[in-house]
């Protein structure tokens, strides 16, 4: 009877385990998203109008300076001394800006009471920036009482309480007059529900107090409704704003994206902006049909704060993540992903934070720990 001989190759075949691919290992291999394709021309650099700003504005400015040339990232910028006690904003800032039609800048300080008129609303209402956007989101390894929080606060910037029309009717009478027109209610609510479908976010929630102000409010909200019957696939409910900022410190996970006439939206975006981790994190911008400026997103009440400033302890993570907004709203993508993930890796591993986060860095440590990370 014959034997069957097995050569050597094949004994040593069976004797080794097969190796076979886990799921682990799958895991491990570096993926990438399906690439960006460039126009051709995309690539040149695009200026950006810089404004620093007062107080701590040129720590955070000068962190993304450093962060823009450690990446080698397309932009170039035009930097202006603009303070918030001028009268008016220069007028070649202005031109800088049309010309540019992006602009990054820190805090402007506004005097209280009396003084100039804040700087702030003339840059709104120069440009037309008709919508402020607040993201207020939880940053992983940074703990807070609430998880799961991703809001997105959008609010009308160019009317209501923001007017300005005040006057002394009499002496001890003051009348301030809130303005609401059926025009820029429209199309901030065009906006906030474009950016849902956009974004593929789920539900929009319309904060208002039409309960006592039923003809300016009530416009606003009558607005709304007319809008979302044209988006069907988002969910849109109404919130009063009282309840709403009860709703957002009791349970703030329930908010996907808001939209809002002036003063609530800067109400309702501290409010989150506090609930998700503080202002100094929270990215923002402000965007209308031809112009944005960037900017940290929530309020800026720590622009002069002369201890921060003497010990040069300023959060750039708000400026930052803005400056990624930023970057994407130039159609750079791969540098904005860059420069997110690097600030979120920071602040995921905890070794380089400042007070406000509950570490002792200063803002130059922290821009070093970002530029160490970046892919």
């Amino acid at each position: 009877m014959a034997t069957k001989r097995i050569s050597p190759i094949l004994k040593q075949l069976i004797r080794k385990p097969i190796a076979r691919t886990t799921i682990t290992d799958l895991s491990t291999i570096q993926q990438r998203s399906i690439t960006y394709m460039p126009r051709p021309g995309d690539g040149a650099p695009r200026g950006v109008t810089l404004l620093p700003g007062d107080g701590i504005g040129p720590l955070v400015t000068g962190a993304v300076e450093q962060i823009m040339e450690a990446m080698h990232a397309p932009v170039y910028f035009e930097k202006y001394q603009v303070y918030g006690d001028m009268p008016k904003v220069p007028i070649e800032v202005i031109e800088s800006i049309k010309k540019n039609k992006v602009c990054l800048k820190g805090g402007l300080a506004t005097p209280v009471g009396g003084g100039v008129s804040s700087l702030n609303v003339q840059l709104r209402k120069e440009l037309d920036l008709y919508a402020s956007l607040v993201n207020c989101f939880n940053l992983p390894g940074l703990p807070t009482k609430h998880h799961h929080v991703d809001i997105v606060v959008i609010r009308e910037n160019t009317e209501g309480e923001y007017a300005g029309l005040e006057h002394e009717v009499v002496p001890g009478v003051v009348e301030s007059l809130k303005v609401i027109t059926k025009f820029c209610s429209e199309r901030i609510a065009k906006y906030a529900f474009e950016y849902a479908y956009l974004n593929n976010r789920k539900k929009v929630t319309a904060v208002h107090k039409a309960n006592i102000m039923k003809l300016a409010d009530g416009l606003f909200l009558e607005s709304c409704r007319e809008v979302a019957k044209k988006y069907p696939s988002i969910n849109y409910n109404e919130i009063i704003v009282d309840n709403c900022c009860m709703q957002l410190v009791a349970k703030p996970e329930q908010f996907d994206v808001m939209v809002t006439p002036n003063l609530y939206g800067n109400l309702v975006a501290n409010t989150a902006a506090g609930i998700a981790g503080g202002t100094g994190v929270m990215p923002g911008g402000n965007v209308g049909a031809e112009y944005a400026i960037f900017e940290q997103g929530a309020s800026a009440g720590n622009v002069g704060n002369e201890k921060l400033i003497e010990q040069k302890k300023a959060n750039p993570v708000a400026l930052l993540l803005s400056s990624a907004m930023m970057l994407r709203h130039l159609q750079f993508p791969t540098f904005a992903d860059r420069l997110e993930t690097a600030v979120k890796r920071v602040i995921s591993e905890g070794n380089h934070r400042t007070k406000d986060l509950g570490g002792d860095s200063t803002t130059q440590e922290v821009v070093d720990a970002v530029t160490a990370v970046l892919d």
